[in-house]
């Protein structure tokens, strides 16, 4: 089974354009599917002058049966990457319903179009926030599962339905990556992460704080058991997490059946020492405040990345000074994102 074409859905976002980059520069053929809700078709343009490779585009949303119908039918795609959804944590307890409406809906109407067309070779990119709070750490792809928002529920109950689909017809061939905390961006500093409105993760907050687009970094606790009293997390390189893409396509082979892969680095940061390694990147001090901890945060998560390595042949090269050097000239290069 060899697999050429490949069809990204929310290829135009941050993930998905990083992966996008690294499956154009190995030699296969895309098609993108994005309905550019929150993200910018600019990164389309950013990824085929980086790798001087043409890509197909099509503004579709997952959830329109009629026009992803109609894009198989013209695109004959051997495998499809699934990344489109809405994907803010905070936003998902006060939109439960979008949150399942995109992601969970979207999700099935794909499937159901891919076994119409025989293309049952799938990566699903799912979320560490499957991992409940309590979890070992590091954390194995056989911790409980369980999850605090919608969004970690919408991750939840899609691993279910992949599941069941993989139990009840031995020809889907599917691979869910679960992923720690993506950070970084394209060392050209053209693609890099474009949060619209304010961020709602740590890495792209800060660089905006140094940027003086805000004020300073809150740290939501600094009482936690962790080396300097601050949450600990994996963060991990995005090109990293494309790498880590690329290596999956290897493992859809017939009769592969359903694996789950963590994608981290296998190591903790704690928000100070983020905040400190930026510091390093953009040479002057960055405004911090400690706030509250949030309820439902943990003190420390990382993935044990053990069955990547010896299934997937992968693990994360870039350390966190490098992921802050290259979010830090994206930032600068781009202060306003995509949207100049």
């Amino acid at each position: 089974m060899l697999i050429k074409k490949i069809l990204v859905t929310g290829g135009a976002g941050f993930i998905g354009s990083h992966t996008c980059v690294e499956l154009l520069n190995q030699g296969y053929d895309l098609v993108v599917v994005d309905n550019l809700l929150r993200s910018n078709s600019k990164s389309l343009k950013v990824i085929e002058a980086i790798t001087g490779k043409p890509l197909s585009f099509y503004q579709a949303d997952i959830r329109d049966q009629e026009k992803l119908t109609a894009i198989f039918e013209a695109e004959k795609v051997d495998a499809v990457i699934h990344f489109a959804g809405l994907k803010v944590v905070n936003e998902s307890s006060s939109m439960p319903l979008d949150y399942y409406d995109n992601n969970v809906s979207g999700t099935v109407t794909l499937l159901q179009v891919m076994k119409t067309f025989g293309c049952k070779n799938l990566i699903f990119s799912s979320s560490a926030s499957v991992y409940g709070n309590d979890a070992p750490v590091p954390v194995p792809e056989d911790s409980p599962r369980s999850s605090l928002t919608p969004y970690g529920r919408t991750k939840l109950i899609i691993e279910d339905v992949l599941t069941d689909l993989a139990a009840s017809d031995a020809a889907w061939n599917i691979v869910i990556l679960r992923y720690f905390n993506p950070v970084g961006a394209h060392p050209s500093g053209d693609l890099g992460e474009d949060p619209k409105g304010r961020p709602n993760n740590l890495m792209p907050y800060v660089t905006q704080v140094a940027l003086g687009k805000l004020e300073k970094v809150q740290v939501f606790g600094s009482h936690y058991d962790t080396k300097d009293g601050t949450g600990v997390r994996d963060y991990i390189h995005v090109v990293d997490l494309a790498r880590g893409h690329a290596a999956a396509i290897q493992k859809l082979k017939p009769h592969s059946g359903l694996s789950v892969y963590n994608l981290g680095t296998g190591k903790g940061s704690s928000v100070l020492e983020v905040i400190k390694e930026m510091e390093g990147a953009v040479g002057h001090p960055i405004s911090y405040e400690i706030a509250d901890r949030r309820p439902g945060d943990i003190a420390v998560s990382y993935a044990d990345v053990t069955k990547a390595k010896q299934e997937l042949n992968w693990q994360a090269e870039y350390d966190l000074k490098r992921m802050c050097q290259d979010a830090w000239r994206w930032q600068t290069k781009h202060p306003n994102g995509f949207a100049e």
